[in-house]
C-alpha cells in the first residue's frame, strides 16, 4: 500500500501520522493504601496493605493508549530524583514516547497518596511537586514538533498549560481534579468528560437521571464543547451533543480498584477517535477499556491490552 501511493504521488506523510495523539498532563508516583473502608475525618485505620505504583492522571492515559498499540507522545515533568527516573522508564517501556517529557533539576516528582476500600472505592491527594513546571511554551514547542491529531488533557498542570494545549483542532479535555474553567477553554474543547463529581461542580447539577445530564450538558454546550460526555462510574456514561443525549451502559464486572478507570476511559476514547472511529463507535470501546481496568490494582498496570479488549468485547470488533 505505501509503495502504491508513492507512485502515485500521493503525500505519504498523512497516512504515517493518523491516529497520532499527544497527552499533556502529570506524571506522579502513587503511594496506595488498600484499608477495608474509607477513613472518615479525624478516623485512624489499621489494617490493609502498601504498594508504590507509577500513576498521575496524564501518564496513565498515555499508557492506556499505548497498552491499545495507539501512536501517544507524553508531554510533561518531573524531578531530577529517583521517582522521576522510575516513572521516566516505566513510561518507555510502555511505548509512549517520551521525547517531549523533561526533567527539571531540583524539582520533587509529583506524588500522590491513593486510599482504596475493599469496595473498590477511593480517595486521592496529589502533591503536584514538578508538574506545575509543564510550561505553556513547553506545550506549543511540543505540538509544533508532534504535530497530534488529538491531543489529551487533564487539570494536574498549570491551567495556562492546559490552554495552551488547547489550541489544536480536536481537544479533548479530562475536567478532573475540578475548578473554574474559562468560557475560552470551554470553547477550544471537541469532548468534555467530567465524572458526576466534576460535572456538578462545573454546573451545580448532579447527574442522577438522564434527565439531570442533559440540563447539565446544555450551558456546557451552549458555552461551545462540541461533545459533553458524562462518566457515571457503574452507570456507564451519558453522551451530549447539539443532537442531543444517549447513555451508554457499563460492562458488568467484579470491581477490584477503580483508581485509573477514568484514565482507562479517556486514553481509549482519545485513541479510538485520532483511529479514525466516530464518537458513536469510540465510546463503547472506551467503556470497556475502563471496565477491564478495573479489574486490575494500580493505574499503569491495571491499563488492558487490544488482546484483552478484543476477547472482552468481541462484538464491538
Amino acid at each position: 500500500m505505501l509503495f502504491l501511493v508513492v507512485m502515485l504521488g500521493i503525500d505519504t506523510s498523512m497516512i504515517l501520522d493518523m491516529g497520532k495523539v499527544a497527552v499533556v498532563g502529570s506524571a506522579n508516583l502513587d503511594f496506595v493504601f488498600r484499608c477495608p473502608e474509607l477513613p472518615r475525618p479525624g478516623e485512624t485505620l489499621l489494617g490493609g496493605s502498601f504498594s508504590t505504583h507509577p500513576g498521575g492522571k496524564g501518564a496513565n492515559q498515555a499508557t492506556a493508549i499505548a497498552a491499545l498499540k495507539g501512536s501517544v507522545q507524553f508531554v510533561g515533568c518531573v524531578g531530577d530524583d529517583p521517582e522521576g527516573e522510575f516513572l521516566v522508564t516505566t513510561l518507555s517501556e510502555a511505548g509512549v514516547g517520551i521525547e517531549r517529557l523533561q526533567v527539571i533539576q531540583g524539582r520533587r516528582t509529583g506524588t500522590a497518596c491513593v486510599l482504596v476500600s475493599d469496595s473498590s472505592s477511593n480517595m486521592i491527594v496529589v502533591a503536584p511537586g514538578a508538574n506545575n513546571e509543564v510550561s505553556s511554551a513547553q506545550v506549543t514547542s511540543a505540538h509544533g514538533h508532534i504535530k497530534p491529531d488529538i491531543v489529551l488533557c487533564q487539570l494536574e498542570i498549570p491551567i495556562a498549560s492546559v490552554t495552551a494545549a488547547a489550541q489544536v483542532d480536536r481537544f479533548i479535555l479530562n475536567p478532573a481534579p475540578a475548578q473554574p474553567l474559562s468560557s475560552e477553554l470551554l470553547a477550544r474543547c471537541f469532548v468534555l468528560t467530567p465524572n458526576e463529581s466534576e460535572l456538578e461542580s462545573l454546573t451545580g447539577i448532579r447527574p442522577d437521571t438522564l434527565e439531570d445530564c442533559e440540563k447539565a450538558a446544555k450551558p456546557l454546550l451552549e458555552a461551545g464543547v462540541q461533545n459533553v460526555i458524562i462518566t457515571l462510574g457503574s452507570r456507564g456514561c451519558s453522551w451530549a451533543s447539539e443532537s442531543g443525549v444517549t447513555h451508554f451502559p457499563s460492562r458488568k464486572v467484579d470491581a477490584i480498584d477503580t483508581t485509573a478507570a477514568g484514565d482507562a476511559f479517556n486514553g481509549a476514547l482519545a485513541h479510538f477517535l485520532a483511529e479514525g472511529r466516530t464518537i458513536l463507535e469510540a465510546i463503547p470501546l472506551a467503556n470497556a477499556v475502563a471496565a477491564i481496568s478495573t479489574t486490575k490494582v494500580g493505574a499503569q498496570e491495571s491499563m488492558p491490552s487490544m488482546g484483552e479488549l478484543q476477547a472482552f468485547a468481541p462484538d464491538l470488533f
